[in-house]
């Protein structure tokens, strides 16, 4: 079942079991964001715009504009896994922890 079929009367038995992926490029059909302890921060200052950090991003959070720009995180989506921060070598991303500006 997909998630736009899911509601509160929905039967637990059509639930799909926890931990179990049942389709392809499903992640922005959840928001996971609520899911971070440490979150990345886009320090545009220092970013080259070399595109090394968006094809990394497990979950698509690193938007990328019509101009092929990087954007800010969507941090709806972002869970924090840091893998943009230690792929970016021109520390334009900083890992902080969760309510920390």
């Amino acid at each position: 079942m997909t998630s736009d079929k899911l509601n509160k009367n929905t039967p637990w038995q059509d639930l799909t079991p926890g931990g179990e992926i049942y389709t392809a490029g499903n992640s922005m059909e959840f928001k996971t964001g609520d899911w971070r302890s440490v979150k990345p921060v886009f320090l545009p200052e220092n970013c080259k715009q070399c595109g090394l950090c968006f094809p990394v991003c497990p979950d698509n959070a690193i938007p990328v504009n019509k101009d092929l720009q990087r954007e800010d995180f969507n941090y709806d989506y972002c869970k924090g896994c840091g893998v943009c921060a230690k792929t970016c070598p021109f520390n334009a991303i900083i890992m902080k922890e969760e309510g920390i500006k």
